[in-house]
């Protein structure tokens, strides 16, 4: 048996194991309802195990491909795998501050607008460069970044505009965008819980994330697509992207991918910084950078998932649109979510706010669902300002600034929660999370 044989078999052999032994697990009265989860058949098993089987332990043919699909599927210039969306993040914002930008480079003590209803690894970075985060409120029930807060955050120190889509629904892009350009203003869009949107915008509809100078991306097994661990960038901007494959990959200057060396044919003839001239390139440094790549393992995964990623957005606005109208004769109680107009949102949950001013709560209706097996999960930080990691910079009027009231942001922290969509949950499964919503309400 040679090489291709003994693989073909080994593979077949994996789709027959997969399709017999991880189909997807049925819901049955009385088992849990996740909020989120991985949908995966035998392909993903048998791209896994063919990159394994070449065991080729970082990025690869499959990343490269990876790459290639996704910034096809987007119809944008640029793509980069990385580990992870909160690493994603960290690339985009990072890639900002580089020298190459020049006067445009983001600077310690410059402000980006953001909220701080939302992930934390959104503002983080923001934070660990010594720029200033200036939170602005959010509407409800879009739960976006509100656009007069945000034009009441500018200052001559601003720079940027780093926001999330939250939970699949885009937010105002027409308005941020035309702030960011007329303000000239760097806009990151966080699509980390929104792969699949689209927006609306100069008559064209273009994908979330597309719009501004870079967007990113997660594959965490919750969201939209998955290659476990996982994130990408994306730019259509060729001096961003260089920055971005610097500081993903140590911060070298040299482009050259893994396992290729030379590929501009003067590794040994330049001269960089104070080095001596033909000094290595594959060890010249340009940025202080990361080791931010991922494996062709979790690539091969991702190369399954892009292909049903369109079935998997159209489940999820079924799903969406099936807990909208159910409880929609729960509006006295609950303020229940809107898509961002111009905007067709490939919904990452479906969001809850119950109405102040009533015996019911929050905590109490969260409760009798995780008692009942429905999973719930909090918008995230809520107020990421109230969380303990700030108790060391709070009373540093520099370190961050608040423009306004976030009262919004305070009804969210206090009163909201959001349930799953995902494409795994039947029409049982949602009928009887809507049942359980009401006997709590009743």
């Amino acid at each position: 048996m040679n090489e291709k044989t003994a693989r073909k078999n080994i593979l077949n052999m994996s789709a027959k194991y997969a399709q017999r032994f991880l189909k997807p697990e049925k819901y049955k009265k009385g088992s849990k309802i996740n909020c989120a989860g991985r949908v995966s058949d035998d392909k993903e098993i048998k791209n896994l195990i063919d990159s394994s089987l070449d065991f080729w332990l970082t990025n690869g043919k499959y990343t490269e491909k990876f790459e290639r699909e996704l910034s096809k599927f987007l119809n944008i210039r640029h793509c980069m795998f990385v580990n992870s969306g909160s690493s994603a993040n960290l690339l985009a914002f990072t890639a900002l501050t580089s020298p190459l930008l020049k006067k445009r480079a983001i600077k310690r003590g410059d402000e980006i607008i953001t909220v701080a209803a939302g992930f934390p690894t959104t503002i983080t970075p923001i934070l660990q460069y010594g720029a200033v985060p200036v939170f602005a409120d959010v509407t409800i029930p879009q739960y976006n970044i509100d656009i007069k807060a945000m034009k009441k955050a500018l200052s001559k120190k601003t720079k940027a505009v780093m926001a999330a889509h939250i939970l699949g629904n885009p937010f105002d892009l027409k308005s941020v965008k035309e702030f960011c350009d007329k303000n000239n203003l760097w806009l990151i869009e966080d699509n980390c819980d929104s792969l699949g949107s689209t927006y609306k915008i100069g008559g064209k509809v273009r994908y979330s994330g597309t719009i501004g100078d870079i967007g990113t991306s997660s594959f965490y097994p919750a969201h939209h697509i998955t290659t476990g661990e996982g994130g990408a960038v994306y730019t259509d901007n060729p001096l961003l992207h260089k920055i971005m494959l610097s500081l993903r990959d140590w911060g070298r200057d040299c482009v050259c991918p893994s396992g290729k060396d030379d590929l501009c044919g003067r590794r040994f003839d330049r001269q960089f910084g104070l080095l001596p001239k033909g000094y290595d390139h594959k060890y010249v440094y340009s940025h202080f950078g990361f080791n931010l790549k991922a494996t062709d393992m979790q690539a091969a995964i991702g190369c399954a998932q892009l292909k049903k990623l369109p079935a998997f957005t159209e489940q999820r606005k079924k799903n969406w649109l099936y807990l909208r109208k159910s409880l929609e004769k729960l509006s006295g109680f609950l303020i229940l979510p809107e898509p961002e107009k111009n905007s067709m949102p490939s919904w990452f949950g479906f969001l809850i706010t119950l109405k102040q001013n009533q015996k019911a709560t929050r905590n109490g209706l969260v409760k009798h669902l995780e008692k009942n097996g429905i999973q719930t999960r909090m918008l995230f930080a809520g107020n990421f300002i109230k969380h303990p990691c700030f108790d060391a910079i709070r009373k540093d009027k520099t370190s961050y600034r608040i423009a306004g009231s976030l009262k919004n942001t305070d009804l969210i922290m206090n009163n909201t929660f959001w349930i799953g969509v995902y494409p795994a949950m039947t029409k049982k499964t949602l009928k009887f999370m809507v049942q359980k919503i009401e006997e709590f309400l009743a």
